[in-house]
């Protein structure tokens, strides 16, 4: 999800609102879908990893939250609000908590932010429709594909061999991205690695070649900000 620090400056208000904060453990759950909505938060240190767990286990993550980041705006003026998604803690960290009704009450009374919020709810969910058309027009290894260049576009740092991402991640943490299994993902990784187009050290991703994956999925070159996993 797109940074509170890079949202319109007049959204920078939301931060007035922070009522407490509260450390997350890795491993935990900050939240879990289907429970009471009441909080919000916007995460100070840390990593939190968004996802939807279906009836059989399999998980479904559709973004890593870090420092900047604001969660649970799903819930907002909905009668007895709840979760719609789980937010697991990948690294631990601190969040700041909004309470949701003063949060309500705060954009109910001043129109300019409300419309900025409406504005950068807009983007999110443009950020979640590419994720699914990538989703169900690729396949799994479109999917992969496109879930490493969003990483890419996210957490890259480019060097003088390709651009490492700086985002530690298990191959189980990738295939939820993807909505497949572990070992469909270790075999996609594994041919990649052989044709030269990533390397992996250590668990580290470096991507050699961006635009072969592109090229593979049909990329329709998204704006940067849309096509990210935060």
């Amino acid at each position: 999800m797109q940074s509170i620090t890079e949202m319109p400056v007049l959204l920078a208000q939301l931060l007035e609102t922070v009522h407490h904060t509260k450390k997350m453990e890795k491993g935990t759950f900050l939240f879990q879908e289907g429970t009471p909505a009441n909080e919000m938060y916007i995460i100070q240190s840390g990593i939190l990893q968004v996802s939807k767990i279906i009836p059989d286990g399999r998980e479904l993550t559709l973004r890593m939250c870090a420092a900047g980041d604001f969660i649970g705006e799903l819930t907002l003026f909905s009668p007895k609000p709840k979760y719609t998604l789980s937010g697991r803690v990948a690294e631990t960290g601190q969040v700041g908590v909004i309470m949701r009704n003063v949060l309500e009450e705060k954009l109910s009374q001043n129109l300019a932010l409300s419309l900025e919020f409406m504005k950068w709810m807009s983007q999110q969910h443009r950020k979640t429709q590419a994720k699914f058309r990538d989703l169900v027009l690729h396949g799994k290894k479109g999917a992969l594909y496109s879930t490493l260049i969003r990483i890419h576009n996210s957490y890259g740092l480019k060097t003088n061999d390709g651009v490492i991402i700086d985002l530690p991640l298990t191959n189980q943490e990738l295939a939820n991205f993807c909505g497949t299994s572990r070992e469909v993902v270790n075999r996609l990784l594994s041919e990649l690695r052989k044709e030269g187009i990533i390397s992996i050290n250590k668990g580290t991703i470096t991507i050699h070649d961006l635009g072969f994956l592109k090229q593979e999925i049909e990329c329709e070159e998204c704006p940067v900000e849309i096509c990210k996993v935060d």
